[in-house]
C-alpha cells in the first residue's frame, strides 16, 4: 500500500499525525532543517518522538535538508549520527556532499533526496539511484504522466507531494528571499517575499496589452489538493504521498491526515466507487486554503488556477456578503452560504484581522449557538476596514477544531499483547508478555509471594480486569494464560504495578530493538583525506575570466570582445541556425561551453540530447556547464570539460569532492555564501573554482508562465515571450526584476533587481564569472576590465549580495 507521509513540527503534531493514520512522519531537529521556524525537536525530544512513532508502527524521516557550510559539516554529520542511533528510518538530505557521506557511513538506513535537490526528470532520478539513494522526493512541478514515466524506468522509491502549500519556484532553485533579505530557503529561513504584491511590466517597441499593472499576489500559488489523483498516483507507481505543513497546527495535521487516510484506503477498496464527499473537501478548505485549491502541476493542462492573485493568506470557506453593518456597535448582518457556530473565527475581504464570533443572533435578534446555510444572521462585535458588500470568510471552525483535538487526545493505536501469568501459593509471581506484531517477548519474576485470602480470593476475571486498563499506552492485552492457585490474595495495587512493569519492559524491549550503535565505516579514509587540487589563483595574480551571455543579440559585433578565457552560451542558441554564425565567431574568441538550463523537462530531454550531439560535432567547443546532476551523463564520455554551475548549490568542499568523482572538472561556488564561507570552501576545494563577481543573479526558476496568466493565453499561446519587449516584475518598493521565458519548455527565469558586483582578491578563486543580460559590447568590455583589475561597480543599482551577511 502507498505510504501516507505527514508533517510534524512539534510533539502535538506528531500525535495528531500518528493517531489519524499516517504511515510515516517527517520532522526536523533543532538545526539543518528546511523549516527553521517550525517547533522542531531537540535531541531528547527527537529520541522521544522516534520512540513514540516506532511503538505505533509509524516510520520517522529526519529532515536534514538544508545546504551545509564548510564549518558546519561535522555538526550536521553528528546530528545525523545521533538520529541514526536513536532509530530514525530515513534521513532527507539536500546537500550532495553530506548525502554521500551518510550513504557511506549509514548503509542500513534510507537516505532520501529532498525536493530541494530539484529532481525533475528521469535522468536525475537515475543519477540518484546510481549514487545509492533509496528515495527521490520529486519536484512538485511534475505531471502524473511524467511521474509514471520515471517510475516505469527506474527502481528507486518515488515520493510526491499530495496536499499543502506550493512554491512558485522549483525548490532548491529559489534565491529570492536570500538575495533581497538575507534569509535563504536553502537554509530553511525563507521569508516568502513571493507572497507579497507584485505587478508585471514591460519595455520596448512591441509593448503588449496584457501585463498586470494592478498590484496582486502574482507569485502566490493556491495550496495543492490531490484527493482526486490518489488512484492515478497509485497506478503510476508512487511509493509515498506527502502532506506539506511542518509549520501548521496539530489540528491541521490531524484533519488533513485523517481525510487522506480515508481516501487512500478507499482507493484500494475495489468494492466501492472512488467518490469524494463534499464535507471532506470543505473540511480541508476550512483548515487552510489560499483562494481555494488547485491541482498544482499534476494535471498535464496549463494551470491558470495555480496562482490566486487577490489574497495570500488563509481564506477558510466563504460565508456570504455583508448586507448590513452597524460600525458603532460592530454588528454585521449577512445571509449565510455555509453554516457557522458561536466561537468560530471569521475574516473579511479587506481586513486581515481574525475575529472570533462571541455573539450570534438570528433574524429576530435572538441569541443562538449555531446557524445553517441560507439563514439570515447577525454577529459582532467587529470593527475595522469593514463595509457593506464585503465578502466574509470562516477561517476557523470551532467544531472542526474540537473534533481534530479529540482525534489525538487519546491512545487509539494499540499493539496486541499476550500475557502468561503464574501465581502460585508460596512462590513469587512469574510474568511473561509477548508482542506478536514486533516478535518480541519479555519475562520476569515479581518479588511478591501471595498470601491466603481471608475474604475474596483472587480470580482470573479480576486479573484480566486490571491488566486491560491500558488506555494511556500503545498496548492492549488480548489474550491471557493464567495459572492461578485457589484461595490466594493479591492487592489490587500489586496487580496494577505488575501490569505497569510488564508494559514498561515490553516497551523498552521493542525500543531497544530499533536502536543502533554507530561504527565508523570509513574512519581511516576520512583521516587520510587529502586535497588533490592546488589553486594557482591568489591576490597577486589576475584571475581568469568566464563570461555568460544569457542573451545573444544579432546586432552586436562580438569580434570586439576582449580578454575572455571561458565563454558560456545557453543551449537554446545551439538549436537555432540563426545564431550559428555568432557561435562560430565566439568560438574564435575564447573556449566556448554549452550552458545548460537549470531545468530540463522530460519532454525536452530528447531534443536537448540531439542539440548537444550536433553541437559537439559542428562547433569547436571546449565543454559544458551543467546546472543539475541529471545533466552529467549527457556529457560523460564526450571528452570535454564539465563545469558544475552554481545551481548545484555548492556550499562545502565535500560536495566538490563528490562531484569530482562524477567527472566534473570545475565548479561554480554558490552566490549565497558570505565572505568567510567562500574562503573556507576555496581553501579545501579539490577542483578549480569559479565565482560570479558580476551579474544579475537568477532568483527564481519557475514552471509558470507569467505572461500566459496575465494575457489569458494558456489555451492559445501568443508567444509574446518571443517579442522584443523586456518583461519585469515590480515589487512594492518599486524594484524591477527582469524575467525571461524559455518557450521551449515553458520555464521562466526571474533575475535579481540589483546587479551583483564584488571584489574577489581575498578568495583564492580560479575564474571570475561575469553574467551578461543586455549590455552592449563596450559595456561588456568595461565590465571585463573592471573585473580583471578587481574594481567593484558602485551605486544603488549594485549589491554585494550575501558577501557581508552570514546566511
Amino acid at each position: 500500500m502507498i505510504e501516507l507521509l505527514s508533517p510534524v513540527g512539534n510533539f502535538e503534531c506528531l500525535k495528531s499525525a500518528v493517531q489519524n493514520g499516517a504511515n510515516a512522519v517527517y520532522l526536523g531537529a533543532s538545526s539543518f532543517g528546511a523549516r527553521a521556524f517550525a517547533g522542531n525537536f531537540d535531541d531528547e525530544e527527537l529520541n522521544k518522538a522516534i520512540n513514540y512513532a516506532k511503538l505505533r508502527n509509524v516510520k520517522t524521516h529526519l529532515t536534514l535538508n538544508t545546504l551545509i557550510k564548510e564549518n558546519e559539516f561535522d555538526d550536521a554529520f553528528d546530528l545525523a549520527k545521533k538520529s541514526y542511533e536513536y532509530g530514525i528510518d530515513a534521513i532527507i538530505v539536500q546537500d550532495i556532499g553530506l548525502a554521500l557521506k551518510l550513504l557511506s557511513e549509514f548503509p542500513d538506513i534510507e537516505i532520501h533526496a529532498s525536493t530541494q535537490m530539484t529532481t525533475h526528470n528521469l535522468e536525475g532520478v537515475l543519477q540518484l539511484q546510481n549514487l545509492g539513494f533509496k528515495r527521490a522526493v520529486l519536484s512538485r512541478e511534475l505531471s502524473i504522466d511524467e511521474i509514471k514515466y520515471i517510475s516505469q524506468n527506474s527502481t528507486i522509491d518515488l515520493e510526491v507531494f499530495i496536499h499543502g502549500a506550493l512554491c512558485i519556484s522549483y525548490s532548491g532553485q529559489c534565491l529570492l528571499s536570500s538575495m533581497i533579505g538575507g534569509r535563504s530557503g536553502n537554509r530553511g529561513k525563507c521569508a516568502q517575499p513571493c507572497r507579497l504584491p507584485w505587478t508585471i511590466g514591460c519595455t520596448g517597441d512591441k509593448k503588449i496589452p496584457g501585463p498586470n499593472l494592478t498590484p496582486g499576489y502574482l507569485l502566490s500559488p493556491r495550496d495543492l489538493c490531490g484527493l482526486e489523483f490518489i488512484p492515478e498516483l497509485i497506478k503510476a507507481g508512487v511509493t509515498s504521498l506527502k502532506i506539506e505543513g511542518r509549520m501548521k497546527s496539530p489540528e491541521y495535521v490531524a484533519t488533513v491526515t485523517r481525510i487522506y487516510r480515508k481516501y487512500i484506503d478507499l482507493a484500494y477498496d475495489n468494492s466501492k466507487p472512488y467518490l469524494i464527499d463534499e464535507k471532506d473537501k470543505n473540511d480541508l478548505l476550512q483548515v487552510f486554503n489560499r483562494g481555494g485549491f488547485s491541482s498544482g502541476h499534476l494535471s498535464n493542462e496549463k494551470n491558470d488556477k495555480l496562482v490566486f492573485e487577490k489574497r495570500q493568506n488563509n481564506m477558510g470557506i466563504y460565508l456570504g456578503k455583508i448586507s448590513k453593518y452597524n460600525p458603532s456597535k460592530g454588528i454585521i448582518t449577512c445571509k449565510l452560504e455555509n453554516s457557522v457556530d458561536l466561537g468560530d473565527s471569521v475574516s473579511f475581504e479587506n481586513e486581515n484581522t481574525k475575529y472570533s464570533i462571541s455573539e450570534l443572533m438570528n433574524k429576530n435578534g435572538q441569541n443562538i449557538k449555531t446557524a445553517s446555510a441560507s439563514d439570515l444572521i447577525s454577529f459582532g462585535r467587529m470593527k475595522g476596514n469593514i463595509s457593506v458588500g464585503d465578502d466574509i470568510y470562516k477561517i476557523n471552525s470551532k467544531t472542526l477544531l474540537e473534533e481534530a483535538k479529540l482525534s489525538y487526545s487519546k491512545e487509539y493505536i494499540k499493539q496486541d499483547l499476550i500475557c502468561n501469568l503464574k501465581i502460585k501459593s508460596g512462590k513469587e509471581i512469574f510474568v511473561e508478555v509477548l508482542c506478536p506484531n514486533f516478535n518480541k517477548s519479555i519475562s520476569f519474576t515479581y518479588n511478591y509471594v501471595p498470601g491466603s485470602a481471608q475474604n475474596q480470593p483472587l480470580t482470573k476475571e479480576k486479573i484480566i480486569s486490571q491488566f486491560t486498563k491500558t488506555l494511556d499506552t500503545p498496548f492492549s492485552f488480548i489474550e491471557f494464560n493464567i495459572d492461578l492457585d485457589d484461595n490466594l490474595f493479591l492487592p489490587i495495587s500489586t496487580l496494577n504495578e505488575i501490569r505497569r512493569i510488564a508494559i514498561d519492559k515490553i516497551e523498552n524491549a521493542i525500543i531497544q530493538d530499533f536502536k543502533r550503535h554507530y561504527l565508523e565505516q570509513n574512519k581511516k579514509d576520512n583521516e587520510n583525506k587529502t586535497i588533490t587540487y592546488n589553486s594557482l589563483a591568489n591576490s597577486n595574480t589576475n584571475t581568469k575570466i568566464s563570461l555568460l551571455l544569457n542573451i545573444l543579440n544579432k546586432e552586436l559585433n562580438y569580434t570586439l570582445l576582449n580578454n575572455i578565457d571561458r565563454l558560456y552560451i545557453p543551449l537554446k542558441y545551439f538549436g537555432n541556425k540563426d545564431y550559428f554564425e555568432i557561435i562560430n565567431t565566439l568560438c574564435s574568441k575564447a573556449n566556448v561551453y554549452i550552458y545548460m538550463p537549470t531545468v530540463l523537462r522530460q519532454n525536452y530531454c530528447e531534443k536537448a540530447k540531439t542539440i548537444i550531439s550536433s553541437s559537439l560535432n559542428n562547433f569547436n567547443l571546449t565543454g559544458a556547464v551543467i546546472s543539475h546532476i541529471s545533466q552529467i551523463d549527457l556529457f560523460n564520455n564526450k571528452h570535454i570539460e564539465i563545469i558544475g554551475n552554481y545551481t548545484l548549490n555548492i556550499y562545502n568542499s565535500s560536495s566538490i569532492s563528490e562531484l569530482k568523482k562524477l567527472s566534473l572538472s570545475s565548479i561554480t561556488i554558490s552566490p549565497e555564501l558570505d565572505e568567510q564561507s567562500i574562503i573556507d570552501v576555496s581553501k579545501n576545494s579539490s577542483l578549480p573554482k569559479e565565482l560570479i563577481v558580476y551579474g544579475n543573479i537568477p532568483v527564481m526558476t519557475t514552471n509558470y508562465c507569467l505572461l500566459g496568466k496575465s494575457n489569458k493565453c494558456y489555451t492559445d499561446c501568443k508567444h509574446q515571450c518571443l517579442t522584443d519587449s523586456k518583461f519585469y516584475l515590480k515589487d512594492r518598493l518599486g524594484m524591477e526584476f527582469r524575467f525571461i521565458l524559455d518557450n521551449n519548455q515553458t520555464i521562466t527565469t526571474i533575475y535579481n533587481s540589483k546587479t551583483t558586483s564584488i571584489q574577489y582578491k581575498n578568495f583564492n578563486i580560479d575564474f571570475s564569472r561575469i553574467d551578461i543580460l543586455d549590455e552592449n559590447i563596450d559595456k561588456i568590455n568595461k565590465i571585463i576590465d573592471n573585473v580583471k583589475n578587481d574594481i567593484r561597480f558602485e551605486g544603488k543599482d549594485f549589491t554585494n549580495g550575501n558577501l557581508k551577511r552570514e546566511m
